[in-house]
């Protein structure tokens, strides 16, 4: 099989499973709140029918700017799959992915010139100070391994073990992560009810149909990394029961717990990474 037909396959298996789970997230969601819920195939379904639907361009909102700000954000999340499962590359390259999403997060709020959408680029500026602490996790990685090429850190745990029994504050602390990413965070001041669809508000059509399939990209290639980082090497199935029992996890909390105001979730979130990685630095040199 050669490089351009594994980079297809694992983009489609990125946006078919993401989708389902997302799916999934919505359904466990729903049942947790007493509500039957949409089928779990959904997500997906909505995603390809945007794709057909009419796009339509804001007067506010620049063309050029507008429309590229999508193609930057899935195409952002694209390489991560390459650098990720499919050549398990560098997970400093997974960190300037995610860099960029949050750059493109902000941007996107911003270029339809909507004013919920200016009001969650706000946001995704106190967002961004609060979750990119998180990244710290990375070098909590390199300091236990001594590598932060996946298919080394992989290796490693061949020999020592999941690196989840032996730092598990740093994966407390990337599980945090993917929790605001997660559907109805209580960590996702961006996209609050008083902001409609914050940054996505006004992009429709085959945007949307983008943003859709972008962020299915984002919710399965997080939980790869996290599975993979933490768990060392592991079958299919494990995978799938890892990114199944995760996904059912924060839809429980999300259900559960109300969309904390910014202040409150920026404090919440510096304040669990610096107990993590303090905690984590003690456990190394004890």
């Amino acid at each position: 099989m050669n490089l351009m037909a594994n980079i297809l396959i694992n983009v489609f298996i990125s946006f078919l499973g993401g989708s389902l789970l997302l799916g999934l997230h919505r359904k466990v969601m729903a049942r947790i709140q007493l509500r039957p819920g949409p089928p779990i195939i959904q997500y997906f379904l909505h995603s390809l029918k945007f794709f057909f639907k009419e796009s339509a361009l804001p007067k506010t909102a620049s063309p050029v700017f507008y429309i590229a700000i999508v193609c930057i954000l899935a195409g952002a999340w694209i390489t991560g799959v390459i650098i990720g499962p499919v050549t398990q590359g560098s997970l400093l390259i997974i960190f300037a992915i995610y860099a960029v999403y949050k750059i493109v997060e902000h941007n996107m709020g911003s270029s339809s010139g909507s004013p919920y959408g200016k009001m969650s680029c706000v946001r995704a500026v106190f967002s961004a100070s609060s979750e990119l602490p998180l990244f710290a996790v990375i070098a909590l990685i390199f300091f236990k391994t001594g590598t932060l090429n996946i298919s080394e850190i992989i290796s490693f745990q061949v020999v020592n073990g999941p690196l989840f029994y032996q730092i598990p504050l740093a994966a407390l602390m990337f599980f945090v992560l993917i929790l605001t990413k997660s559907p109805y965070s209580p960590f996702a001041i961006t996209k609050g009810k008083e902001l409609i669809s914050g940054f996505e508000t006004e992009h429709f059509g085959f945007l949307r149909g983008f943003t859709m399939f972008s962020e299915s990209i984002a919710w399965y290639l997080l939980l790869w990394i996290f599975l993979t980082v933490f768990f060392g090497p592991l079958s299919a199935i494990y995978y799938l029961i890892g990114m199944i029992l995760i996904t059912i996890i924060t839809a429980f909390i999300n259900a559960t717990t109300p969309l904390l105001n910014p202040n409150h979730s920026v404090m919440l979130q510096i304040t669990i990474a610096v107990i993590c990685i303090i905690g984590t630095i003690i456990m190394l040199i004890l």
